[in-house]
């Protein structure tokens, strides 16, 4: 640098004048901030000292929010690349706006983006073009990032057909790539959520080409004959009976290593496996992949057999440690149960000992449970690992009445078979851990949201229906009643919306496009038979109740399970002790936990008194070289930004609709941003369409 110049910027600098010109933008280029899925930023404009006097910079209204029955949500973590923020609108479209205010310069019209929940969209680019890909309903979309408009020469008119090459017999129709997918040079790396029962498509993970949608290569997450693998699966051929295994919840990326790490789902169905005895490879494992190639590095399994939803929720983390005095490159993967596996990237050797743990083998007729499952030694669990009576809160209501279930009940252990009896899952089967992950600071430190609810569930044996008149009331039994209840008011805490009075909100014509393709977190049912949809249909909306089929879907699995019911008492309160959510920060080169706060509060129990007590959470962290982490995650409609070094709330601040996503940061012309999605929805909060930047004045 010119001695000249060099002055500049010192008088600059010492005298407080800014010259934007020089200074580069800092971006927020994928998703959870780069390809290590840190959540980590080396911005430091806003500190400690000066965070709490931040304030909101400009708001979007991104549009589609379903304010009647609050039903739409945005867990989108937004990219921002020089100066242009994209995103998802609470409608499910991409769109961009001006970084600095938040004016919108486009929004996509695309057509069919039904059954679809986004987290975000992922950017390519070369010395040609610039590229925004977006997954909606069965698509993957590739759109001109400097006008939001297809490219026509990617895929079939700008899209590829997610579906395509991973129908089997038996399956149904849905897939939808709802968290962003990952680039190597000129590939996009995908996966996707398919449906969690018998009619479950392969979760197979795909490259395809990003400039001309061509496929590059495919990894069996169910392997066929001759795959490492295939005797895992004691029921053959396992690729023509089962689905999923899918790489749902996004993957991590070493590019100067060329390896993608890959966590994988559960194999479907989630809470029996009877017909799919055996160990289920690559199901819940974490997979390192050549991803150039496509080829298997290592993998991990980190439940054998899963028959309790227990897949890995999130991307995992690459991070170096220093462990006995060596610095050490590894991938760390958290878990819904609370664990926290931590692996050599190169090797897939674990860092810290690994133990085989039994659990009890009792289970439903058929089920032949993994005598043991993998339990890490360190790092210690993030959450609690067992409910018991002693764990009942203190004021939590009619105690005599929940002791009395609690005695009937199956709990105490975390791999416990689901059976007749109400089974207690504890923490809950959305976690511990969920879809937000973590974020890791580059002194190895882990930052974790995580939840502490406990969720109960019952296999009730399925009526046999094959060749049997059937009216609407037996199907909907069959097909819907496990998530939308027996009596069709749903469940607790609003994840299963109450049918009842359901023709004063939709017609037929909405109810059928639902079934057959899907919404929100809701699969299709293209499955079953349009005959059978207009009998459900035709129930649902209390018509022609007394009208028969006869019945042909009777399927391979003989129970079905009766929900995901997170146990409240009469007041709406988690029954278990408090923390409900918890902030908890490990240091993972040694494994012992630093700090953990609770992330969250219900504002009429603080007032009463009691501590804050943390909620169910959804979302993501933010952590930044200022020593501070961004979260927003709880029911309560707040963000927080806490001290990493100790846990301390040093700001919050009141959103439009609760924030169910993951915050970003990024800076223009020397000024740094907080931007998070307000789309609510979750958890009987009201729903919302508004993106909200925060900065310093």
């Amino acid at each position: 640098m010119k001695p000249l110049i060099l002055l500049l910027l010192i008088f600059l600098a010492v005298t407080g004048f800014v010259l934007a010109p020089l200074l580069n933008n800092t971006d927020w280029p994928e998703y959870n901030g780069n390809g290590d899925r840190s959540h980590y930023s080396v911005l430091s404009q806003i500190r400690k000292d000066n965070v709490a006097q931040l304030k909101v910079a400009w708001t979007y209204a991104s549009g589609g929010a379903d304010t009647a029955r609050n039903r739409s949500q945005m867990q989108c973590n937004p990219i921002i690349i020089n100066g242009i923020l994209y995103g998802v609108s609470a409608s499910i479209q991409a769109f961009a706006v001006d970084a600095a205010s938040g004016k919108e310069i486009w929004k996509s019209n695309l057509p069919d983006v039904a059954g679809t929940l986004s987290r975000g969209v992922t950017y390519w680019s070369d010395n040609q073009n610039k590229r925004i890909f977006f997954g909606a309903a069965n698509w993957l979309y590739a759109l001109d990032a400097i006008n939001g408009k297809l490219v026509d020469s990617f895929g079939i008119n700008g899209k590829i057909n997610l579906k395509t090459g991973i129908e089997r017999p038996g399956s149904d129709d849905f897939i939808s790539s709802n968290t962003p997918n990952t680039i190597y040079n000129n590939l996009i790396i995908v996966g996707g959520r398919v449906a969690e029962n018998e009619t479950a498509l392969l979760g197979d993970v795909r490259a395809y080409d990003t400039v001309t949608g061509k496929l590059v290569w495919t990894f069996h997450t169910i392997p066929d004959k001759g795959e490492f693998g295939y005797n895992t699966w004691l029921t053959q051929p396992a690729r023509q009976k089962f689905g999923g295994a899918n790489a749902w919840a996004g993957m991590a990326i070493d590019r100067k290593r060329g390896i993608i790490y890959i966590p994988t789902g559960s194999a479907a169905f989630d809470f029996w496996g009877g017909n799919r005895p055996g160990d289920n490879l690559f199901a819940n494992c974490l997979i390192a992949l050549d991803a150039a190639t496509g080829k298997r590095l290592w993998h991990y399994q980190l439940v054998h057999h899963d028959i309790w939803d227990r897949d890995p929720p999130c991307p995992p983390n690459l991070v170096t440690l220093n462990i006995g005095g060596k610095q050490l490159d590894a991938v760390v993967q958290i878990t819904k149960q609370g664990h926290i596996f931590v692996f050599d990237r190169v090797t897939g050797k674990p860092l810290f000992p690994i133990k085989e743990t039994a659990f009890r083998m009792d289970a439903m007729q058929g089920e032949k449970p993994s005598k043991t499952q993998p339990i890490p030694t360190l790092p210690l669990p993030f959450t609690r690992q067992t409910f018991g009576a002693k764990d009942f809160n203190t004021f939590v209501a009619d105690r005599d009445s929940l002791e009395g279930l609690l005695k009937k009940a199956r709990f105490g252990t975390a791999y416990i078979p689901i059976t007749g009896d109400m089974t207690i899952f504890y923490p809950g089967t959305d976690g511990g851990a969920q879809w937000g992950g973590a974020a890791t600071d580059p002194n190895g430190v882990m930052y974790i949201p995580a939840k502490e609810i406990p969720v109960y569930t019952t296999l009730k044996k399925k009526e046999v229906l094959s060749d049997q008149a059937v009216n609407g009331s037996k199907l909907y039994q069959l097909n819907c009643s496990a998530c939308h209840g027996t009596d069709k008011t749903g469940n607790h805490d609003g994840s299963y919306p109450s049918l009842v009075n359901v023709e004063k909100r939709l017609t037929k014509e909405q109810i059928t496009g639902i079934l057959q393709k899907g919404k929100g977190m809701m699969p299709s049912f293209s499955h079953i038979t349009d005959a059978e949809k207009n009998l459900i249909i035709d129930f649902l909306l209390n018509k022609n109740t007394d009208q028969k089929i006869v019945s042909t879907n009777n399927g391979q699995v003989p129970y079905h399970n009766t929900g995901y019911n997170r146990w409240y008492d009469k007041n709406g309160y988690p029954v278990s002790q408090p923390p409900w959510g918890t902030l908890t920060a490990v240091d993972l080169s040694t494994g012992q936990r630093r700090w953990q706060v609770p992330l969250g509060e219900y504002k009429a129990l603080t007032d009463k008194g009691i501590p804050p007590t943390g909620t169910d959470n959804y979302g993501g962290p933010l952590v930044t070289s200022s020593g501070l982490i961004f979260i927003a995650a709880s029911r309560d409609e707040k963000i927080r930004a806490f001290d990493k070094d100790t846990g301390k709330i040093l700001w919050t601040a009141t959103l439009p609709a609760a924030g169910y996503a993951s915050a970003s940061t990024y800076s223009v012309n020397g000024k740094q941003f907080i931007v998070i999605a307000c789309g609510g929805g979750k958890l009987n909060t009201k729903s919302g369409d508004k993106y909200v930047a925060f900065a310093l004045p």
